[in-house]
C-alpha cells in the first residue's frame, strides 16, 4: 500500500495547469471524512484593487478542492462535472497564502453535494462553496 505522502506527490504532478498556475498544491486528504486540504500561494496577478483575489479564481480554487475531495477518495470515480456552484464572499479573498478545504456533505451513486472553506494566512475564513456535482465511474 503506498504512503499518504507518495498519493499526495502522484495527484500534484498529475494536478491540471491551473492549480499550478495558481500556486496551488494538494496538501493533505481524509478518506474518512471524504476531505481534501490544498494550499495555494497565489500571485498579485489573480488579483484586482492592488490585492484582492478576483471572484472567478476564488471559486476555481474551491472548486478543486471538493472535486478532488470526491475523487481522491473513491478510486472508481474518473469525473466530477458542476451542476450547480454557489460561492459566497465574505471578506476580501487577498494574495498570499490560502487554506482551501473541501469536502462530501453527501454522496450517491451519481449526484454527490459537497461544500469548501477558503481561509487567509491568518485563519480567516474568506469565502464557501457549496455545490452539486454529477459524478462518472469507471466502466465495469
Amino acid at each position: 500500500m503506498k504512503s499518504k505522502e507518495h498519493v499526495i506527490e502522484q495527484i500534484n504532478k498529475q494536478s491540471p495547469k491551473f492549480i499550478g498556475l495558481l500556486g496551488g498544491k494538494l496538501v493533505d486528504f481524509d478518506t474518512e471524512r471524504h476531505a481534501c486540504t490544498f494550499e495555494f500561494n497565489i500571485s498579485k496577478d489573480y488579483c484586482h484593487s492592488i490585492d484582492v483575489v478576483q471572484g472567478g479564481f476564488v471559486t476555481a480554487m474551491l472548486d478543486a478542492a471538493i472535486g478532488y475531495a470526491v475523487w481522491v477518495n473513491d478510486s472508481e470515480i474518473t469525473n466530477v462535472l458542476a451542476i450547480e456552484i454557489k460561492t459566497s464572499y465574505l471578506e476580501p479573498t487577498r494574495a498570499g497564502k490560502l487554506r482551501v478545504e473541501g469536502w462530501v456533505v453527501k454522496k450517491g451513486y451519481k449526484i454527490v453535494f459537497l461544500e469548501g472553506h477558503i481561509y487567509n494566512e491568518d485563519n480567516v475564513l474568506s469565502a464557501t462553496v457549496s455545490s452539486v456535482c454529477k459524478v462518472s465511474r469507471k466502466a465495469k
